[in-house]
């Protein structure tokens, strides 16, 4: 079976096995990266479908209303933070996506340790799970 070194480092930086896990992986998954990466890991479920699912409700959040802001928290410490405006309720209304994939794109890269929140007119808050 050939594959190349960037194929074993693949698998390790997704899976965060040793380099015989992620080899031993490859061999069986006859050098398909993705499928090394599913026999290590079954269960994993697409991270885009978590975010999409994330976007989705705090689309229907921004919706009822009383919304001042969306948040990334990364334990106490604000990561990043966004008003609701023209641009954000636009985007809802309309097809503009950018608000959205811009929220997404962080929540992605700040990765699971983050919990993303609305800030209301009054300033209290709701986590969006």
């Amino acid at each position: 079976m050939n594959f190349t070194m960037e194929a074993v480092e693949k698998v390790m930086e997704q899976t965060g096995v040793d380099y015989y896990a992620a080899k031993d992986a490859l061999i069986k998954a006859d050098g398909d990266v993705d499928a090394a990466i599913r026999l290590i890991r079954p269960e994993t479920k697409d991270i885009g479908d978590d975010i999409k699912e994330v976007i989705d409700k705090l689309k229907k959040k921004v919706e009822e209303g009383n919304v001042d802001r969306v948040q990334i928290k990364k334990g106490d410490e604000v990561v990043f933070s966004v008003p609701v405006n023209v641009g954000i309720v636009g985007g809802i209304l309309g097809f503009a996506a950018a608000p959205w994939a811009l929220i997404a794109g962080s929540v992605a890269a700040f990765g699971l340790g983050c919990r993303l929140e609305v800030v209301k007119n009054d300033g209290s808050t709701d986590e969006i799970k």
